[in-house]
């Protein structure tokens, strides 16, 4: 899973680089807004408010932000109506991809989608079509200069954790998501620093893609990514980290 590991980390250093000029708020206040709507407004009882708040404050997002989006989704204060949902699909390759979305107009995103995936050589299915390939899992990335393995492994297994794993220049953490916010708060008092750390989707296995096809592929998620309606994206892809790095520099 290095290639995978990889873009994901170089997922959440864009996320913070972009938060900083305020491009990721959108998302973060739908992602509040949806989180409050259907778990209510309590973050202490909604575990995925508090991370959407969490990530939200990452990203220097003025309390008032935070709280007007809540308030949105609980009702208090009127707003946009959301939808959420998925779209599933293949890259060039036959790397599965996996998109969540949150809209005001389904329609649009699903043109749009639509034609991102053609674009880029690659093609919709029906739901369903790759669901089945993933796990949806906390996942916390470190760097093996960055942290002792045997503090690693002792917090993370202490805290919950399902498996640390050895990938190469870095470990990785896996839980299920209800351990999120334990594991986090694990590393977070032992000063334990993650390249990445989020609630992700891991693939049951991986397709190998090398050439156009990587590249295509990386471009696919990209631009996804990039989209206004589109929240997460999720790939099986395996490519080589050196391609992925220069990609995304």
């Amino acid at each position: 899973m290095s290639g995978h590991s990889k873009w994901s980390t170089i997922k959440h250093k864009k996320a913070a680089a972009d938060a900083k000029r305020g491009a990721a708020w959108t998302k973060l206040i739908k992602e509040i807004t949806v989180a409050a709507r259907t778990g209510g407004g309590d973050a202490s009882g909604n575990p995925r408010l508090r991370k959407a708040i969490d990530d939200a404050k990452a990203a220097n997002m003025p309390k008032d932000n935070i709280d007007r989006a809540i308030k949105k989704g609980t009702g208090e204060l009127e707003g946009v109506s959301y939808e959420e949902g998925t779209f599933e699909g293949y890259g060039p390759g036959g790397a599965a991809v996996y998109v969540e979305y949150v809209t005001d107009n389904r329609n649009r995103a699903t043109s749009a989608i639509r034609s991102i995936f053609t674009k880029c050589n690659g093609s919709l299915g029906k739901d369903g079509c790759v669901a089945y390939l993933f796990s949806k899992r906390a996942l916390f990335v470190f760097s093996k200069s960055g942290v002792d393995e045997n503090t690693l492994m002792e917090t993370a297994l202490d805290a919950g954790a399902q498996d640390v794993k050895d990938a190469g220049d870095t470990f990785e953490v896996v839980g299920e998501t209800a351990a999120y916010q334990q594991l986090k708060d694990a590393f977070d008092a032992k000063s334990l620093a993650y390249e990445a750390g989020d609630i992700t989707m891991i693939p049951a296995n991986t397709v190998k893609l090398e050439g156009k096809n990587a590249e295509l592929t990386l471009r696919l998620v990209e631009q996804l990514e990039d989209n206004e309606d589109v929240q997460h994206v999720y790939s099986n892809f395996d490519i080589d980290p050196a391609l992925i790095e220069q990609f995304a520099s």
